[in-house]
């Protein structure tokens, strides 16, 4: 973590080059002052399996400001919270010793005594004033863990089950908070052996969750279980000819064999994970959740759950009609569908923290009706010479909104993905403080009018990200190889892809050429340029996003523009070009390869913001609002639409019905994708029509 000071006030950046802004007015740097202790309030509020700062700064301030999230307020010696909910204030904050939580991509927290005021004007910024200069400590705790242990066990059923039984040790609590991405931690790696090795440092940091979970010894159940048993902390046992079940101190809960499995496991990875969600709202961290009246519903005592042990709170949510309630809890955020390898048990290592659905990967023959007839193509991207093919499946998919292919075959409607993806990541944690660097290549005049465009849009974020532009034009082979071989974090390329690689002025550059690719992401905006993607990958690169075939010269332009400014706005990649390739009619050509929950930079509000409008009457708009992203489950969000906004969990859809000036001003406060009138349209142009018309 770094933290440097700015013309306004603080900057922090972490490995991941996530970043969070601190308005500090009046601000004097002081190794001198006399700030409280931010250490000493964590550990007087017993905080401190979740607030864990990197790095801390002190010093004095007249006000501080921030992104407008989520912010509650503790009195130090009390517990109690002072919390702005969905108003904009101001809150006043009587005289006491204080500790504030700013929610962000990487948290904020500050320690200070005397009175404040919070408020959020307009929702644009969280200011928080001090009646006078106040002394402070500042920490900031980022989302990047240090690298995991690893576990080393036989190529065999029983070996991966022994080290799926010590992936809970990542974990940070026990308790329901588990729910919060924050509070689970990364599993260990997995090597193979000859003997089990198991570091000292994991057996005792893994707690007994009074639960197994016992399979026949083969890979598919264990692939599918491995959620599942992650998340409630089980035990995982293989026995021969075993019927599946999943073992409580309560007793015993049969599972159906594969097939059946895969749903009966989904749906009680749901039950266990969605009713914590709820449950943890009568701990410290409770946000009041619009879903949390279901524990009434279904007869559970929150308070008593809460601090209960896994096996005992999923005793407890086995005896309820959950089913009865599932509809009022989001779609499932991840669904992977895995070919149950040993080569891929290394990989759950970095899937699982996420809580996907596993299933085994199971594809379909591609129907005609699936594809659009290639008589379109005299519109294609000009003087395109043979592309590569690309034979395509119908994934089985699982229920989810994103959906992951870790398997043999290049599926639809699903980011494809390989194993060196998850491994490459680490390689780009090294450059906390460093400009996020972006190299735009035109290498055909012809498709200018794309490269403006996204010229344009990653410049408007340049500032407030950090983002460092480059613009090439007609490379070279050995000039391409450079871009793709020096350490960049994003590469667009615009131009063509043919069967020997990307074409440059003198010839064709084909990523197997490469030395490595030290690209974090990529953009190859290029006819049938899949095999060049996977490559890159493969080469050193986490995600990047790849045609199958020829596409169209100005839907290419379309998607190309949309990417880019969904992608600097916070949006994963999978989400970002799912939401570009649905405003053309050739959207099933473009795909994500790799990591598609991977996330380049964020926005202020940490996950991208889907909005939907539609005309209800005369000035009046019924919009719905949802934020999610498959990297953030079991996170929360509010609207800040109305006075009253109750908390949602992320994937939720919160509805309104608004007046004309209610929602230019929503509009206006944030970037946001906007689905007005069956077109995507961005915020703050709909609000500038709006409040014109």
């Amino acid at each position: 973590m770094q933290v440097e000071g700015t013309e306004d006030g603080l900057r922090a950046v972490d490995a991941a080059k996530h970043s969070v802004d601190v308005r500090a007015d009046g601000w004097s740097d002081g190794a001198d002052t006399s700030a409280p202790s931010l250490s000493a309030a964590i550990d007087a509020l017993d905080l401190g399996d979740a607030w864990t700062p990197d790095a801390t700064v002190s010093g004095s301030v007249e006000s501080l400001g921030f992104p407008p999230v989520y912010a509650p307020v503790r009195d130090v010696d009390t517990g109690e919270v002072f919390d702005l909910g969905s108003g904009t204030g101001p809150l006043t904050i009587p005289e006491g010793r204080y500790a504030l939580y700013v929610e962000s991509r990487i948290d904020v927290y500050v320690r200070f005594d005397g009175a404040a005021t919070i408020e959020k004007p307009r929702y644009e910024r969280l200011h928080v004033r001090f009646p006078e200069e106040t002394a402070v400590e500042i920490g900031f705790g980022g989302g990047v863990t240090d690298d995991p242990e690893t576990v080393t066990v036989p190529a065999t059923p029983d070996g991966v089950a022994t080290a799926l039984s010590t992936f809970p040790a990542g974990h940070r609590t026990a308790t329901a908070d588990r729910s919060f991405d924050s509070m689970r931690g990364v599993p260990p790696k997995i090597a193979f052996g000859d003997a089990v090795s198991i570091p000292d440092t994991l057996r005792e940091r893994r707690d007994d969750a009074g639960v197994r979970v016992v399979v026949p010894p083969d890979l598919d159940h264990l692939f599918v279980a491995s959620p599942l048993a992650h998340y409630v902390g089980a035990e995982v046992v293989v026995e021969p000819d075993a019927r599946p079940r999943v073992e409580t101190p309560g007793g015993t809960h049969s599972l159906p064999r594969l097939p059946e499995f895969q749903d009966a496991v989904a749906s009680l990875l749901e039950r266990a994970f969605y009713l914590d969600c709820v449950v943890r709202d009568a701990g410290p961290y409770g946000s009041g959740l619009s879903v949390a009246e279901v524990t009434a519903e279904l007869g559970l005592d929150s308070g008593s759950l809460y601090a209960a042990s896994p096996g005992e709170r999923l005793d407890a949510y086995l005896a309820t009609a959950f089913e009865s309630v599932r509809d009022r809890f989001p779609e499932w955020h991840l669904s992977m569908s895995i070919e149950p390898t040993y080569e891929h048990v290394p990989t759950l290592s970095h899937l699982l923290a996420n809580v996907p659905h596993v299933r085994v990967a199971e594809s379909t023959t591609l129907a005609e009706s699936e594809w659009l007839d290639t008589s379109l193509s005299d519109f294609y991207r000009r003087d395109v010479g043979e592309v590569a093919s690309v034979e395509l499946v119908q994934p089985e998919l699982g229920r989810a909104r994103t959906h992951g292919w870790l398997a043999d075959g290049v599926p639809i409607d699903a980011f494809k993905t390989v194993p060196e993806a998850y491994e490459n990541r680490a390689r780009y944690l090294d450059a906390a403080g460093e400009p996020i660097s972006i190299v735009a290549i035109l290498n055909d005049g012809d498709m200018r009018e794309e490269h403006d465009g996204v010229a344009a849009h990653y410049r408007e974020r340049a500032e407030a990200l950090d983002l460092d532009l480059t613009l090439k034009e007609h490379l070279t082979v050995d000039e391409l190889a450079s871009v793709f071989e020096s350490r960049t974090d994003l590469v667009h390329y615009i131009g063509h892809c043919e069967r020997e690689g990307l074409r440059c002025t003198d010839g064709y550059l084909s990523a197997s050429s490469l030395s490595a690719s030290n690209a974090q992401t990529f953009f190859l905006n290029a006819c049938g340029s899949f095999h060049e993607g996977i490559e890159l990958i493969r080469k050193g690169s986490v995600a990047g996003a790849v045609t199958f075939s020829e596409v169209l010269d100005g839907q290419a332009a379309t998607v190309g523009t949309m990417f880019a400014r969904l992608l600097v706005t916070g949006y994963c990649m999978e989400r970002a070009l799912d939401k570009s390739r649905r405003q053309i009619m050739t959207g099933k050509d473009y795909a994500v390869v790799g990591d598609g929950t991977h996330v380049l930079t964020q926005s202020e509000d940490i996950v991208g913001t889907d909005v939907r409008v539609t005309e209800a009457g005369p000035d009046r708009f019924d919009v719905t609002v949802t934020m999610g992203a498959p990297w953030m489950a079991g996170g929360f969000f509010r609207p800040y639409l109305q006075e009253g906004d109750e908390t949602h969990l992320l994937g939720a859809r919160s509805e309104f019905t608004v007046g004309r000036a209610e929602l230019v001003e929503f509009l206006s406060y944030a970037d946001k994708a906007v689905l007005f009138d069956g077109a995507l349209r961005w915020s703050d142009v709909l609000a500038e029509e709006l409040r014109e018309s």
